[in-house]
């Protein structure tokens, strides 16, 4: 899986756009700001935005992806490992073993609340990935356990009740850009943790704070492509325009 990751973005074409056209050659833009020196956040930070994009681009132009955990937010997990393997040089071996411990965050998540946003809004998948991606990277820079569980919970309580609401039901807007986010915030909070800084709300209780938040979600809310952002005057324009993608 690792492998395909980094195949994902050696593959990236920034010609390539989605059949709606809305998506495509945003990771390249990041990529030529970054190489220009432009971007207020610096090279790492940008590095990590820039993959992140690509991956997200690429789930919407069909290309082939790594779910991590969902085809939505396939972009922060790979985009927060890559970048750091680049950064800093850690083996391969170690790769995958932080890989693995990103496995296992999102496996406590999807059994103890959910990982979909139909389920539980975007907060179930980009959040999901964020927190995977915070207590993979603790891991790599030496945190123990419970570093690694506060990074995951500290990323679920910053993006506490992001809706899912995809512009005319498509995974493409605002989903690439999450995943940026998402991927930015996972940094920040493995440096929090890093620090000492930790969640004062256990892990295993912001997950369940986080399922009940995703119950109590209207469905417009919850990838229906009918509320939030979706719902914007542009939203329904381009909805009607693009009409049915089958």
């Amino acid at each position: 899986m690792y492998e395909a990751m980094r195949e994902a973005v050696r593959a990236y074409d920034p010609a390539r756009a989605s059949k709606s056209a809305l998506v495509g050659g945003e990771g390249e833009k990041m990529r030529n700001a970054r190489e220009a020196g432009n971007l207020i956040c610096g090279d790492f930070i940008g590095h990590t935005m820039e993959i992140a994009l690509k991956l997200g681009e690429s789930n919407a132009c069909m290309r082939r992806i790594v779910a991590a955990p969902t085809a939505g937010s396939c972009g922060v997990v790979p985009a927060v490992l890559l970048a750091m393997e680049a950064e800093r040089g850690f083996p391969r071996e170690r790769m995958i073993h932080a890989l693995y411990v990103a496995a296992g965050i999102g496996g406590v998540i999807a059994n103890r609340a959910f990982i979909a946003g139909a389920a539980g809004g975007c907060q179930a998948e980009i959040g999901t990935a964020s927190a995977m991606a915070a207590g993979a990277a603790v891991f790599l820079m030496g945190g123990g356990a419970d570093a690694i569980a506060s990074a995951a919970a500290l990323t679920l309580k910053n993006l506490m009740g992001l809706v899912c609401d995809p512009v005319a039901g498509l995974v493409e807007i605002p989903c690439v850009k999450r995943n940026a986010m998402g991927a930015v915030n996972a940094l920040i909070c493995a440096d929090e943790a890093l620090a000492g800084i930790y969640s004062k709300i256990p892990p295993d209780q912001v997950i369940d704070a986080m399922r009940a938040v995703g119950k109590a979600m209207p469905d417009d809310l919850k990838e229906t492509g009918t509320g939030g952002l979706a719902a914007t005057p542009w939203g329904i324009e381009v909805g009607e325009k693009i009409g049915p993608l089958s």
